[in-house]
């Protein structure tokens, strides 16, 4: 745990959580789910192995009408591997009777496919696709993967990766927060390459960050609002649940902040780290520890200070603490 007014930490156990939580706080939680985004296949002109990643479901409109194209059942922006066999035109055949067909290579290395498949597509990608676990996860997935790489209280489809921060939590944990009077909300952010994309240009503010989906459900948004009003503390799970709240938020007459009801819904390229736009909902983090260069390892040092994050993340380092998606945690207060 860090506590930031005190500037000091304590390493405690997970199952110790409800100790620093008081009736009246609001812990807010990313409730979107894990796909079986990873598609294997072949090209139907070669017979070479091509491998898609989905990353987000698009209208598909034609260029000419700007009008959903008929032809495809679905269309999603995917990454493919290897991306330079691919050209557009060009088919991927997965089997009983799932097709892709590529729309277009955009510039910035992403593509455009257009699904053509027997049936509903869900029902498809669930039978035929993989769970994408992180690539620093040496195996293929499992069929317990579908359960693990989940949160106890994932509901809503989309992501391709999980909002990792979630799944220390069980269903007993949750019972007991409630118990004390803590309140729990859900909101939605799929997490796509947006969140795991690493900072690649020499200036951290000329980073891009792709868009990705978020939501937020009246009731969340009325539950939110009424603890900013009250001055309870609203703690995020996760750096997901953080850009959700943040992407929504705007300033009230009285120079505080609320979520507006028009700002529910919609696609956030949000960007935060040190030195930029600050933090204005969260007050309290659970987040795991994650790698350098990484926009999530930025955002959690916007929300506390560059170089006492770097100090905490040494002592976890010392301390021989997991990183990455099934590793440790840290509230930060």
């Amino acid at each position: 745990m860090v506590d930031r007014a005190a500037g000091k930490t304590e390493h405690r156990r997970f199952s110790d959580l409800p100790e620093y939580l008081d009736a009246g706080d609001v812990l807010v939680f990313n409730d979107s789910r894990v796909i079986k985004a990873r598609l294997i296949g072949n090209k139907k002109e070669t017979g070479a192995r091509i491998e898609i990643l989905l990353l987000r479901h698009t209208e598909g409109e034609r260029r000419e009408t700007g009008r959903p194209d008929a032809r495809y059942g679905a269309v999603w922006e995917a990454l493919a591997k290897p991306a330079k066999r691919l050209k557009a035109g060009d088919r991927v055949l997965f089997g009983a009777g799932l097709v892709c067909e590529v729309i277009e290579k955009t510039g910035d290395g992403f593509l455009i496919l257009g699904f053509e498949c027997e049936g509903d597509f869900e029902k498809s990608l669930e039978r035929l696709g993989h769970v994408p676990l992180p690539p620093y996860i040496r195996r293929g997935d499992e069929d317990i993967d579908a359960v693990r790489y989940q949160t106890v209280y994932a509901k809503t489809p989309g992501s391709i990766a999980a909002p990792t921060a979630g799944l220390h939590f069980t269903d007993g944990m949750l019972d007991m927060l409630r118990g004390k009077g803590v309140e729990t909300v859900f909101v939605t952010l799929h997490v796509g390459p947006g969140t795991f994309r690493p900072v690649q240009t020499e200036s951290i503010e000329d980073h891009k960050m792709h868009e990705e989906y978020y939501s937020i459900g009246e009731g969340a948004r009325l539950c939110v609002n009424r603890a900013k009003k009250e001055k309870r503390r609203i703690i995020c799970v996760g750096t997901t649940s953080v850009r959700t709240l943040e992407s929504a938020c705007a300033k009230d007459r009285e120079g505080g902040f609320h979520i507006p009801e028009q700002n529910r819904a919609g696609d956030t390229d949000i960007y935060i780290y040190p030195g930029g736009r600050g933090i204005a909902m969260a007050d309290g983090l659970i987040t795991n520890f994650h790698l350098p260069k990484s926009t999530l390892l930025m955002l959690v040092s916007a929300f506390y200070d560059r170089e006492k994050i770097l100090a905490v993340y040494k002592e976890a380092v010392d301390m021989r603490y997991r990183f990455f998606s099934y590793g440790d945690a840290m509230l930060i207060l």
